[in-house]
């Protein structure tokens, strides 16, 4: 009887902490459950607020949140995996926005291919089962790790392969290269989405649709060679592609190799001494000509401002008083009204 009776005491000392789920209001309050929004439009009670402000607001917003709760219960509700749910109806306030409604993240190829194909992705369990090491091991972090590392304590040796070659660091080359592999066409994934063109391996132009852009791939193909393919084969009336030579100097102007006997290499060294003095030869005459050029076109604005001057003189002349002893002057220089004298 004394333990009942001590539970029965605590349980009187702590029910005074639990209020109802009852609670009243002058005004009911306005609901939007599409939103979970409930608003109160009570008069707000100034003398509580002075004695104790947290303890009002606290109250306030417990009355209002058990308010809001006991809106929802009316609901109807459906069990989901040991939870109770509620459906909401459509909300009816919009709520402003700073910032645009985010878009929908785009579909990656993998995404689209298992729509069109059905595929489902069902998910992985955190461990696994390993028959070689007799236990469970995580699907991912540093026990996998340390997992792989027990089960591949040794490697098998191909058949055709170097004895002396690390197979260890072989399989972590072809694994960083494939984790490489995965993320290049992650990033493929995200430009595809923006719209952003991106080129692809081996071409210049991502966009290989005509017959010049695929020459100028093979062109710049065949220059990516230790020669800048002076030795790579041509095809039967295979032509160079032009405007690749920013991107391949290589490909227009191939290297030549050095003269083998002394009369070519001497021969070859006069041409270039002949062609550098025919080019200084040439540039004095132009300049010569260019000087005379100008001289004449220095004559010519000289001619043109003295031409000027008379025009304006001849103007002014317009203007003023006519020379004495031209009255009654015909354009002939004839007086009189135009008669002969008999």
């Amino acid at each position: 009887m004394d333990i009942v009776s001590e539970i029965l005491q605590k349980s009187g000392h702590q029910a005074p902490k639990y209020k109802p789920i009852t609670v009243e209001k002058h005004l009911d309050l306005e609901f939007d459950l599409g939103t979970l929004l409930a608003v109160d439009a009570n008069d707000f009670n100034a003398a509580a607020y002075r004695r104790d402000m947290n303890d009002y607001f606290l109250n306030l917003a417990r009355d209002n949140t058990q308010l809001l709760l006991n809106q929802l219960w009316e609901l109807p509700t459906e069990k989901v995996e040991d939870a109770i749910m509620v459906k909401l109806p459509p909300p009816r306030t919009v709520l402003p926005r700073m910032k645009a409604v985010p878009k929908r993240k785009p579909l990656t190829k993998w995404q689209i291919f298992a729509q069109e194909k059905g595929i489902t992705k069902k998910k992985k369990p955190k461990l696994t089962w390993d028959d070689q090491l007799k236990k469970w091991v995580p699907l991912y972090g540093f026990k996998r790790a340390q997992a792989e590392k027990d089960k591949n304590w040794v490697l098998e040796v191909p058949q055709n392969a170097d004895p002396n070659e690390d197979q260890f660091a072989k399989k972590v080359m072809a694994k960083s290269e494939n984790v490489a592999k995965n993320e290049l066409q992650r990033l493929r994934n995200i430009a595809k989405g923006k719209n952003v063109k991106i080129p692809r391996v081996g071409v210049v132009n991502p966009d290989v649709s005509s017959a010049k852009d695929l020459q100028a791939a093979v062109t710049v193909a065949k220059a990516s060679t230790a020669s800048l393919g002076k030795f790579q084969q041509k095809l039967p009336k295979e032509k160079e592609a032009k405007g690749v030579a920013a991107i391949t100097p290589g490909a227009s102007r191939k290297r030549k190799l050095p003269p083998v006997t002394g009369p070519v290499e001497k021969r070859e060294n006069l041409d270039i001494v002949e062609t550098i003095l025919s080019k200084r030869k040439m540039t004095i005459e132009k300049a010569v000509s260019n000087q005379l050029q100008s001289n004449k076109i220095d004559l010519g604005e000289s001619v043109q401002e003295r031409s000027k001057g008379d025009d304006k003189g001849k103007s002014k002349n317009k203007g003023g008083r006519k020379p004495k002893g031209t009255k009654g002057m015909r354009a002939g220089g004839k007086k009189g009204g135009g008669r002969k004298r008999r």
